[in-house]
């Protein structure tokens, strides 16, 4: 089982999933719940200034306090090494900095040139980055602000105009309809205030702003377009009978648009499938978990409403994936079954998390569940595999002996099977590659016993099978062969025979193991296997030398060409008989 999973989380590397824990292959194959963020995951995180709405007159001055503020109460940077400009930091503050570019401002010399004295950073609690700068365009202590307009706003006395300075109460509403709009179009928006401060006094406690009256500059919408492939991922998980919810920083409007266009969002959804984050903390837990597995999209959300919605949801049992990329993420992260960080997330996210998505893509998550899945059955199938080769060994070394005075299998012969069996063939078995297949079925019972009913049933019937084709031919070769005592050189090469032939059974059988939880043909995608053709040949050429060469050790004898033909094709049957069975499933499901 470690090395399945220590050979799926080195393939799984090429599919952009860094496995940072061994147990997340398997466990995100059962996930029946996940939780994304938006940017970067869903959409393509190159953001950029979709449109300025900032109304005010030309020779005012105030867009030079616009780029001021854009480029003081700032964190980001853009690197413009190697021709081509790249943002450093948060990327919505990177597309304001772009917008800056494409007008010819230089934010890095309004930034060196306005010194910051106090700064609180963005943080998705209070929804706003407020920065205190002694502005020599103003010649004065500045306050600048910017975040969710509609938080900035309760902060505003007055707004900024091509008319003057008006009441901010006068133009809320149609502030809020613009807002809407930009919403309803999948944009995010970003609200922009300012006010010269006059007195020594902090305007900060506690993290938050105080005693302040500032004025309103206006609003940006930034567009993000979403992933090409995010809409299929999300109909594929739809398919596997996983939930997705979509956990966003973003208003109402802007996520259920998010959400229409990725197919999260149907007509049929209603309110109880959409909150926000304030509405979710007011939820009590009782009603919380009544609603929780309804709920698609969480809007407004806040680190804490992300780590309780995995909690409720765990309490219903539900397998959650999360994923994250922020500090503020750490908590939901460590909480989930697995945790997926972000390639380009801070170090804390990653070392909280359990995956790591290298290309930030949804589609890489769907990509984990299908080789969670794939290893988990593949896991299945070397146990059905090891089990009736036990089953079968364990019953002719009981009652072989009684045929005879010798061991039917000696324990050199055992170890022999051990090892191409146990450890070389299961191995191929347990590093099959990923069917797409496993997609179209629902989320596995975490709680299930590995051996399920039908692998039970195939043990047994086949073992016992095999042991009653070994036994009979026991039987023939003591009385009709000249019997099976190693003393004599026809009763050596009986016993030679009957190793062979008990070799070449699970041979064949290892094809049929290859196919248990599906009904394809054993020879589907046979070539894209190498692993198993290889252990395959390794098998067969293994036995040939072992039969040739063995002598005392392995107490065999060289065989003609004739009897391996023989040998090779009677075993096959095993083969074929199980091809048939599997022929006729597919027919009947066709039907």
């Amino acid at each position: 089982v470690t090395l399945s999973l220590a050979m799926s989380m080195k393939r799984m590397l090429a599919n952009n999933n860094l496995v940072r824990k061994m147990h997340a292959c398997e466990t995100m194959g059962a996930a029946s719940v996940i939780c994304t963020d938006k940017t970067g995951t869903l959409t393509q995180n190159q953001m950029r200034v979709h449109e300025a709405a900032f109304d005010y007159i030309p020779e005012s001055g105030v867009e030079d306090i616009i780029f001021e503020s854009i480029a003081a109460n700032s964190t980001a940077h853009l690197d413009k090494a190697a021709g081509s400009v790249k943002v450093l930091g948060n990327p919505t503050e990177g597309a304001l900095l772009l917008w800056l570019a494409d007008r010819g401002v230089d934010y890095a010399a309004l930034r060196r040139h306005a010194e910051v004295i106090e700064q609180l950073t963005f943080s998705t609690e209070r929804k706003y980055m407020a920065t205190v700068v002694q502005s020599p365009l103003l010649n004065h202590r500045v306050l600048y602000v910017k975040g969710a307009p509609e938080y900035v706003m309760n902060f505003c006395s007055d707004r900024v105009t091509s008319s003057g300075n008006v009441p901010m109460t006068d133009s809320r509403p149609m502030l809020e309809e613009k807002l809407l709009q930009y919403q309803n179009q999948a944009m995010r928006t970003l609200g922009f205030a300012y006010q010269v401060i006059e007195d020594n006094e902090s305007h900060f406690k506690d993290g938050r702003l105080y005693n302040t009256e500032l004025t309103f500059l206006g609003i940006v919408a930034i567009s993000d377009p979403i992933r090409p492939d995010v809409p299929d991922a999300v109909k594929r998980c739809f398919d596997a009978g996983i939930q997705v919810k979509m956990v966003t920083g973003d208003t109402p409007g802007t996520a259920k648009e998010i959400g229409r266009q990725i197919g999260l969002w149907t007509e049929k959804d209603t309110d109880r499938n959409v909150i926000t984050g304030v509405e979710f903390a007011q939820l009590t837990d009782k009603e919380a978990l009544d609603r929780v597995l309804d709920l698609k999209i969480m809007s407004r959300a806040r680190p804490m409403d992300k780590q309780r919605l995995v909690q409720l949801l765990q309490q219903k049992q539900a397998i959650v994936a999360v994923t994250g990329d922020g500090t503020n993420d750490a908590p939901a992260l460590n909480h989930a079954h697995v945790g997926l960080s972000m390639g380009s997330g801070t170090s804390v996210a990653k070392e909280a998390s359990d995956i790591t998505l290298l290309d930030d893509s949804f589609s890489s998550i769907t990509s984990a569940v299908m080789w969670g899945r794939s290893v988990y059955q593949n896991i299945q199938r070397f146990i059905l595999f090891q089990l009736t080769i036990n089953v079968a060994a364990l019953i002719i070394v009981l009652l072989g002996s009684l045929f005879g005075s010798e061991l039917p299998i000696t324990v050199t012969q055992m170890l022999w099977v051990n090892l191409i069996m146990d450890t070389f063939a299961a191995g191929a078995l347990a590093s099959l590659p990923p069917s797409p297949e496993v997609m179209k079925r629902k989320p596995r019972n975490s709680n299930a016993f590995i051996i399920v009913p039908q692998m039970q049933r195939l043990i047994l019937a086949t073992g016992i099978t095999f042991v009653v084709i070994l036994l009979g031919l026991l039987y023939v070769l003591s009385n009709y062969a000249g019997g099976i005592e190693a003393g004599t050189p026809e009763g050596l090469r009986n016993l030679t025979i009957f190793f062979t032939v008990f070799v070449m059974l699970q041979f064949w059988n290892m094809f049929n193991a290859k196919t248990f939880g599906t009904n394809d043909s054993a020879f589907k995608n046979i070539f894209k296997s190498e692993g198993f053709l290889t252990v395959g040949m390794a098998i067969i050429v293994g036995q040939i030398l072992v039969v040739n060469f063995g002598g005392s050790v392995f107490r065999t004898i060289p065989l003609t060409w004739s009897e391996w033909i023989w040998i090779t094709l009677a075993t096959s049957l095993v083969l074929w008989v199980g091809e048939i069975f599997r022929a006729f499933k597919r027919m009947k499901n066709r039907k």
